[in-house]
């Protein structure tokens, strides 16, 4: 269940539904931070890669208006019909979505003036072929702006993965397969760009509020649900000790609830790069 795949499944929609108020809250600080480091301005016609139920593409489409326009791009139609409605609900006439694969993206060269990637970018299979994809539908100059989760030792997974990965035994992750982590290290995601023949690349590494408004309970509870990459070790643990694994999750995010809500905090690696204005130039950075 760990292939990219089980990102569109049931499971995961259900609780995209049930929890997306509370989840677009949690989330709330790192898509604000994430919009203004990618500094959309009104008529720029946006491309948001890996959009999911539709952050950041709906706060871009506001920034963009009235004359922008956004596509939200992804490869779960279901995913992104839930990502239509919202922005419907919001009267939003410039957002439209298309569903596809991040390596071969169905545009025109030279399409858009900025393109964003939130928590995406970790599971395209073929990273150098999905922003050499990405490079030609950038007008010269355009930026592509990524967010990208930190270490896994923050306190959102030390609270949850992390405690299951003791009771199932062997890696966190399944070797191989999608890895949330797996640009974490500082300077990985611009040696990607670098390859791919960007320009003026910049990484940042932020520490945000990362805040659910509800209980301990919850959050477990959805964690578990969305996390599709966790699947395989969520399974290996024996059933006779969940009510152990459970009782510790829950009193170490109990450590961060305030009585109303669980205030943990994010680290998220900000990257940006530019196409070059001439393919001379991409072939001299190489």
């Amino acid at each position: 269940m760990a292939d990219s795949s089980s990102w569109g499944s049931n499971y995961r929609l259900v609780a995209a539904e049930r929890w997306k108020t509370k989840s677009a809250a949690m989330g709330r600080a790192v898509t604000d931070a994430f919009v203004e480091y990618a500094a959309p301005q009104p008529g720029m016609k946006v491309l948001d890669l890996a959009s999911g139920t539709g952050e950041p593409a709906i706060s871009l489409a506001q920034r963009v208006a009235p004359d922008g326009h956004v596509t939200a791009f992804d490869q779960s139609a279901d995913l992104l019909e839930i990502a239509a409605e919202r922005a419907r609900q919001r009267n939003l006439a410039n957002f439209t979505s298309r569903q596809g694969d991040a390596h071969d993206l169905p545009f025109a060269d030279d399409s858009f003036d900025l393109a964003t990637c939130r928590f995406g970018a970790m599971f395209f299979a073929d990273i150098d072929r999905a922003l050499t994809s990405l490079r030609r539908v950038l007008k010269p100059n355009a930026r592509a702006c990524f967010a990208l989760w930190g270490p896994a030792n923050q306190p959102y997974w030390a609270t949850t993965m992390a405690i299951a990965a003791k009771y199932a035994g062997g890696p966190m992750l399944a070797p191989g397969g999608p890895d949330l982590f797996r640009f974490a290290a500082p300077g990985s995601f611009s040696d990607q760009f670098r390859r791919a023949g960007y320009r003026n690349i910049a990484e940042d590494t932020r520490t945000l509020p990362w805040t659910w408004h509800g209980t301990a309970e919850e959050v477990w509870e959805y964690c578990q649900a969305v996390s599709a990459p966790f699947r395989p070790m969520l399974e290996r643990v024996p059933a006779e000790q969940r009510p152990a694994l459970n009782a510790e999750v829950l009193a170490a995010i109990n450590q961060y609830f305030d009585g109303s809500s669980i205030h943990c905090t994010a680290q998220v690696v900000f990257a940006s790069a530019a196409k070059p204005a001439t393919e001379t130039e991409a072939a001299a950075d190489r």
